[in-house]
């Protein structure tokens, strides 16, 4: 299951903090564990100043492009967020 990056029609849109030109996660490992969600997902990236979320499905394989502007979540089968990194 991937989410989009985009907040569904009937929620409030939400912009990056920062600029939107560089990702920062380090605040945001507090969130490990937590549930993975369109909601969650719209938040971490809010708090990130990142422009784009990437979802990283269990067993998914990921390209290796690097982006700065861009924040990754990995998520387990029970849906838990398992890591959080920008790139």
């Amino acid at each position: 299951m991937t989410y989009a990056a985009d907040a569904a029609p009937d929620e409030p849109e939400r912009r990056p903090v920062g600029d939107g030109a560089t990702c920062d996660a380090s605040a945001l490992q507090d969130h490990i564990g937590h549930t993975a969600s369109q909601q969650s997902g719209a938040i971490l990236l809010e708090l990130s100043g990142a422009r784009s979320l990437r979802w990283g499905p269990p067993d998914s394989a990921w390209t290796m492009d690097y982006r700065q502007d861009r924040l990754n979540v990995r998520y387990d089968r029970d849906m838990k967020i398992t890591a959080i990194t920008c790139g």
